[in-house]
């Protein structure tokens, strides 16, 4: 998979600056089978500002055969398993599970970890869609008040912010901007508390019931 990436800005708060909607950028590309159907990948971006950034992406792709049913059921579940293996490919990853103070689980992505400022500032600008157990996760030395912007994004996304313990301090339901907005008007502009700053689907959290007080749990390399 190529990346393509399309550069992003942050608003600053308290000094930090950081965008809400991001999206990663994945080689597309197209094939041909035997039968002369072909099979498309779509990729999609997004970015952020300043110090902070997001990434997302999603691979799409659909293909039709000559084979049996059987056979095209395998293939399209081959092709599927594909697609999730390229997202965000020249990133680390993290399995991310939310889980209530008590230890129950509500909800898991597999995140991919923004953990630079060149990383947090590209964000998920490159992304059109962003796979329901995929996110991003940015990862900061310290807790801060921050800002998270939705330049340039293509779809909502859900914006949690957690402390260094990872439990969550606040959450936001973040919609895509109108067709004319940039994304960086104040109604696009979610402030948040934390050290780390997980980024899902829309509505990914109400889905799961997930709330503040809640807890990130995942492993980073050291």
């Amino acid at each position: 998979m190529t990346d393509v990436w399309r550069r992003r800005h942050l608003l600053a708060v308290a000094g930090t600056v950081a965008a809400a909607g991001c999206l990663d950028g994945i080689g597309s590309g197209a094939s041909t089978d035997e039968a002369g159907n072909s099979t498309d990948e779509t990729d999609g971006t997004d970015g952020t500002d300043g110090t902070d950034g997001d990434e997302t992406e999603s691979a799409s792709e659909s293909g039709d055969g000559n084979e049996s049913d059987d056979e095209n059921e395998s293939e399209g579940e081959n092709e599927s398993d594909g697609d999730e293996s390229t997202v965000h490919e020249n990133y680390e990853t993290t399995d991310v599970t939310v889980a209530t103070p008590d230890g129950d689980e509500l909800g898991s992505v597999t995140a991919a970890i923004a953990d630079t400022s060149e990383l947090r500032y590209l964000g998920l600008s490159d992304t059109e869609e962003l796979p329901e157990d995929r996110g991003m996760l940015f990862v900061y030395e310290s807790v801060e008040e921050r800002e998270f912007v939705m330049r340039e994004m293509s779809f909502g996304i859900d914006i949690i912010y957690a402390d260094a313990d990872g439990t969550i301090t606040s959450v936001h339901h973040a919609p895509e901007p109108e067709p004319g907005e940039d994304g960086e008007s104040e109604e696009h502009t979610y402030p948040g508390e934390g050290q780390y700053v997980l980024e899902v689907n829309y509505e990914w959290t109400a889905e799961r019931d997930v709330s503040e007080g809640d807890v990130l749990e995942f492993d980073l390399d050291e």
